[in-house]
């Protein structure tokens, strides 16, 4: 999504303190593993990969959940993120360092032949070549194999300055044209949306903002992210901020064994 800047640097400099910045509340992580999990219809057999997992926040709930025989690989680019998975990591996540583009193209080598099953949660934005990369991952689906690419809608309804939700807007890929790539593909592929409801303290909310939890909000100067601080501060009086966090999630099945 980034017009400007280094994706990776934004993440490394995040790292420690992303899963801070990233719980709105202690029941949305569960609630989302919850949701990625039913949608990809993951059992304890299958091999899983969270793509752009970061530090595993969400692959670890997941884990909780699933209980997989087998290590759900967490792949990131960034080597500071995966850290905070632990040293040495829970036996049942392993980090993988590659982006999507390695795994796409073959130059990062897994420790699974084909994955049954693997989600991109709100990276898919990052990948400049969409078509190619979902192209890519598709073609690592074991016979009924599902990808599932987590991501925010065109619009979204968050209480942040003007100025992000019209970048947000110009930059945010469109839902239909990621479930039209993942038909390309050669995936039966369909469209839903999930929202779920959250309510967090203002000022916390603000310190968020301040420390760019949300990539976007890297391509900003940090004068520009005050100013727009003080806009939302004129906006939302409120104590608590209360809004809808709508997601899309676009899943792609490979023909094949019945998942």
């Amino acid at each position: 999504m980034e017009r400007q800047g280094d994706v990776r640097g934004h993440y490394e400099e995040l790292a420690a303190e992303y899963d801070e910045h990233w719980i709105y509340g202690p029941e949305y992580v569960p609630w989302m593993s919850g949701r990625i999990a039913e949608v990809l219809r993951l059992n304890p057999t299958d091999r899983i990969a969270d793509i752009g997992s970061g530090t595993g926040l969400f692959a670890r709930e997941v884990a909780e959940q699933v209980q997989p025989r087998q290590p759900i690989l967490c792949v990131d680019p960034s080597a500071a993120m995966l850290r905070q998975l632990g040293a040495p990591p829970p036996p049942a996540l392993a980090p993988i360092v590659a982006s999507a583009e390695d795994i796409a193209e073959g130059r990062a080598e897994l420790p699974y032949a084909q994955l049954d099953a693997m989600w991109l949660k709100e990276s898919v934005h990052h990948v400049a070549d969409q078509a190619r990369t979902l192209r890519g991952l598709a073609a690592r689906l074991a016979p009924g194999g599902r990808l599932l690419v987590v991501m925010l809608p065109a619009t979204i309804e968050y209480p942040l300055f003007k100025a992000a939700l019209d970048r947000f807007e110009e930059l945010q890929p469109d839902p239909a044209l990621i479930e039209s790539h993942l038909r390309a593909a050669g995936l039966e592929a369909d469209l839903t949306h999930v929202e779920h409801e959250l309510r967090i303290d203002r000022d916390r909310y603000f310190g968020m903002v301040r420390a760019r939890y949300m990539s976007l909000l890297s391509t900003f100067s940090d004068s520009e992210i005050e100013k727009g601080i003080e806009e939302m501060r004129t906006a939302h009086p409120e104590p608590v901020l209360v809004f809808p966090d709508r997601f899309a999630f676009v899943l792609g099945r490979r023909r094949g064994n019945e998942a």
